[in-house]
C-alpha cells in the first residue's frame, strides 16, 4: 500500500496521507514523496490547485517515532526538512482537509496552507517541548502571528491540544464541516480556484505572502539546526525513550 497517494485530475494534484493504521504518522520515505510531488507540482504548468488530505478519522499523528529515531533529520536535507521548503515556497494555492488529530508538522504545515477546512473532531497540537526539542516549520515565527501570542504560547510551551472551533476562533482554519464532509469541501473549494486565472493566483499569494518569505526561510532553518542538536541532548533522549516504553518522561533533572 502506497503511504502517500497522489491524484491528477481537472488541473488539481491531491496528496492523500494513506497510514491510517500507523495514526497516518510521517516517515522520511513519506516525507520525501510529498516533496517530489510538490516540486513536480510546481514545475506542471497544468497544475493550478493542491489539495493536502487524510482521513476521516486521522489527519496525522506526526512523526513516526521509530522511524524517526532510525533516521533522525539531523542536516537540512533531511526529508522532513525538504518537505517544509517545498510546501512553504509552493506558489500555487494549497488547501488543506483535516479531521481527528493533527500533531506536531500535521498542524505546522497547515501555517504553510491556504484554505483550510476541518472537521469537528479535528484536535491539533504543537507538543514539541514535552519532547525535549523546539518549534519547526517556522511555526515559532508564524504560530504567534496568526494565533496571538498567548494562544500561541499555550500551543507551544504547554503543547496541549486544541480543537476546531478554537482554531476557527484564532484564523487557522477557514471553516469546520461534519468529517465525512471535510474532503469533498476541500475538493469543491479547490475546482473554484483551479477556474480562476492562474496569473490572478500566483500574483495574489506572492504578494500576501511576500513580506515575510525570507524571515519564514530563515526561522525554518534555524529552528532545524537547534532541532537537530537537540535531538541529542539528555531531555529529548528521555522524552522518546519515555514515548517508546509508555511511561511519563521525568524532566527533573534536566
Amino acid at each position: 500500500m502506497t503511504d502517500i497517494l497522489i491524484d491528477h485530475s481537472a488541473s488539481i494534484t491531491t496528496l492523500t496521507i494513506n497510514r491510517v493504521d500507523k495514526k497516518n504518522s510521517f516517515t522520511a520515505a513519506m516525507y520525501s514523496a510529498m516533496a517530489d510531488a510538490l516540486e513536480q507540482a510546481q514545475a506542471d504548468a497544468a497544475v493550478r490547485v493542491v489539495v493536502l488530505q487524510g482521513h476521516e478519522t486521522v489527519f496525522s499523528a506526526g512523526n513516526d517515532i521509530a522511524d524517526f529515531l532510525k533516521i533522525p533529520p539531523t542536516s537540512l536535507d533531511a526529508p522532513v526538512f525538504r518537505f517544509m521548503r517545498a510546501i512553504s515556497t509552493f506558489s500555487k494555492p494549497v488547501v488543506a482537509a483535516v479531521c481527528g488529530p493533527a500533531v506536531g508538522i500535521g498542524t505546522t504545515l497547515l501555517f504553510h496552507c491556504d484554505l483550510i477546512y476541518a472537521g469537528d473532531n479535528a484536535a491539533f497540537s504543537m507538543p514539541f517541548v514535552n519532547l525535549g526539542v523546539c518549534p519547526e516549520a517556522a511555526s515559532s515565527l508564524l504560530a504567534p502571528q496568526r494565533m496571538g501570542y498567548g494562544r500561541a504560547a499555550e500551543a507551544l510551551l504547554l503543547g496541549e491540544p486544541f480543537m476546531a472551533e478554537a482554531a476557527l476562533e484564532m484564523g487557522l482554519i477557514s471553516r469546520i464541516v461534519p468529517p465525512a464532509e471535510v474532503n469533498a469541501l476541500a475538493q469543491r473549494q479547490a475546482q473554484k480556484l483551479a477556474a480562476k486565472p492562474g496569473s490572478s493566483l500566483l500574483h495574489t499569494k506572492r504578494l500576501m505572502k511576500q513580506g515575510q518569505a525570507s524571515l519564514v526561510a530563515q526561522r525554518m532553518d534555524e529552528e532545524a539546526t537547534l532541532f537537530g542538536r537537540m535531538l541529542s541532548e539528555p531531555a529529548a533522549r528521555e522524552a522518546f525513550t519515555a514515548f517508546m516504553e509508555k511511561r511519563k518522561p521525568d524532566f527533573s533533572k534536566f
